[in-house]
């Protein structure tokens, strides 16, 4: 693939609609290589994904979310750039959330999420999701039409959220219409308004809720949140716990919603792995495993080496930043045979990176598995029939679906369904 053919995978609408044929020409040339646009080194290749996600001590996730967009507003010079990286790194969008943090900052920050999202927790939180999906079905069914992303998707899994951190059911329509108006576009849109705090829409109200349960504790979830301290036994600020569920709260909702878009789609595309799910739920969950390697919600995620360094046998000068394409390497055959094919049967698709890898493995993977496992069993129990919307998409063989148009995000923008209610 030549310099002056090379697409822009950062701008060409091809990009969105299918970037496998690039993922698949760049491993087949060097499963690290350099784009020609915008000065990235893309990491193709499964191994050497797992080599940039698990080496924190040179690669730094400060540009996890953005990239090269805008990028540092001075020159990265030098075999060591960890002190401009330092001064500079506050100055960077989405610099106060926990994707961007590194050690030791990441390291308390993380702890505090994970005191938050415990088993107990995540299990009480299993049981709101079952009724949840439910109702959220009795809202569409009756029409025998659902459009995935925003009927089912959006309110459920909006809800789930809301429900794990506690937010009270009055606040939930005010949640809903702030997630609305988080910006002019997309994360990972060159064409989004890149601010530096995004989420700062959310963090007054989760700083009013944390600052009501320590003066008047009630024993919910708030004043769990609002009484959860550092590993340490510290007591961290209202704002920052208050950007840490801020960030959950978001984070969990987008790639789910994608998740389940994927797998409707599949469903509603072969009435042959329909059945078979229908036949045996046991199934569910390595179909939603393939389902997250085969269409990856993530892209990808983005990393800058703070000293020169080698990957996959390339060197990378200090300040190089670095696109670790979990797309991409979810689909490289030296580590999945026939990768482009799905399968349900594929025994090593829990090993995909659609979650990352590492210390910044998304800490809300279960609930993801959990709400995509769920929607679908219910789905299939509440109807006899799913079937693709042909007035909607087209028919057989001449389908017409639009994806988000984003570099980091991989899901559908809609999916219109057909629905035979069960007996």
């Amino acid at each position: 693939m030549g310099d002056a053919d090379e697409p822009d995978f950062f701008r060409d609408p091809s990009m969105v609609a299918d970037p496998y044929p690039y993922f698949d020409a760049l491993r087949g040339e060097c499963p690290v290589q350099r784009e020609p646009h915008h000065d990235v080194v893309m990491v193709t290749g499964y191994e050497e994904a797992l080599a940039v996600y698990h080496d924190t001590a040179t690669f730094s996730s400060c540009i996890a979310v953005t990239g090269p967009f805008p990028g540092f507003s001075v020159p990265l010079e030098g075999d060591d750039v960890t002190d401009l990286i330092e001064e500079h790194r506050d100055g960077l969008p989405f610099s106060d959330q926990i994707t961007t943090m590194d050690p030791p900052k990441h390291t308390a920050h993380r702890g505090l999420l994970m005191r938050l999202l415990t088993p107990k927790r995540l299990a009480e939180n299993e049981e709101f999701i079952w009724s949840l999906a439910d109702r959220q079905i009795d809202e569409f069914l009756p029409t025998g039409r659902c459009e995935v992303v925003r009927e089912l998707g959006g309110p459920f899994t909006m809800l789930v959220i809301a429900d794990l951190l506690g937010v009270p059911e009055s606040d939930h329509a005010w949640f809903v219409e702030a997630m609305g108006q988080r910006g002019s576009g997309p994360v990972g849109s060159t064409e989004a308004t890149m601010a530096k705090t995004p989420l700062e829409i959310l963090y007054d109200r989760f700083v009013a809720y944390l600052e009501d349960r320590r003066r008047e504790p009630t024993g919910d979830v708030l004043t769990g949140l609002a009484t959860a301290t550092f590993a340490d036994g510290s007591t961290p600020e209202a704002s920052d716990v208050a950007k840490i569920a801020s960030n959950l709260f978001a984070a969990g909702q987008e790639t789910t919603i994608r998740l389940l878009g994927t797998a409707f789609l599949r469903i509603g595309e072969d009435a042959d792995l329909q059945q078979r799910l229908r036949d045996d739920r046991a199934l569910i969950p390595n179909f939603i495993e393939e389902c997250l390697r085969h269409e990856s919600p993530v892209k990808g995620d983005f990393r800058m080496n703070r000293v020169s360094t080698t990957v996959g046998g390339v060197d990378l000068p200090a300040g190089t930043t670095v696109m670790v394409l979990n797309g991409a390497a979810n689909r490289d055959p030296r580590k999945f045979d026939d990768p482009t094919s799905f399968s349900i049967e594929r025994k090593n698709a829990r090993e995909h990176l659609a979650f990352g890898h590492g210390i910044h493995f998304c800490p809300g993977a279960a609930l993801a598995r959990t709400e995509g496992r769920v929607a679908v069993e219910r789905m299939l129990d509440r109807t006899s029939d799913i079937r693709i919307d042909e007035a909607e998409h087209g028919p057989p063989g001449d389908r017409r679906y639009e994806y988000a148009p984003t570099f980091i995000l991989r899901g559908l923008e809609r999916l219109h369904l057909e629905l035979t209610p069960a007996g």
